[in-house]
């Protein structure tokens, strides 16, 4: 059975959902968009994001991606802060669906700028 797609506002969100979304694109958003039709018959701009329940696109253009990126606190330089991404690792590192989601954003190891030598 197929999951039921869902068109929303970033805004709309729960901050759970939110949260999984920045643990799944924490380098951010615009370079993710994608372009869909909606019911208009409008090409619009998405991000896509799968749940366990939902298959989500997530209505965005990519000057709005990049300011939610600017304005969240959870990021800097418009990267997810090491300490975020850790706390949100471990709140969610019961969702299966989050692997659904992989990407090279995603695929990177944590490590603490403390322990970088210099040469690093």
């Amino acid at each position: 059975m197929s999951k039921p797609k869902v068109v929303k506002d970033y805004d709309k969100l729960t901050d759970a959902v939110k949260e999984q979304i920045k643990l799944v694109y924490p380098r951010g958003f615009a370079h993710h968009l994608v372009s869909f039709t909606n019911r208009d018959g409008e090409k619009k701009m998405g991000l896509p994001f799968e749940t366990e329940e939902f298959y989500y696109l997530i209505r965005m253009t990519s000057v709005r991606a990049e300011r939610i990126i600017e304005d969240d606190d959870d990021f800097e330089d418009g990267m997810l802060k090491t300490d975020v991404l850790e706390d949100y690792s471990e709140k969610y590192d019961d969702v299966d669906a989050l692997s659904l989601n992989a990407n090279d954003d995603n695929e990177f190891d944590i490590v603490d700028p403390d322990t970088l030598d210099d040469d690093d």
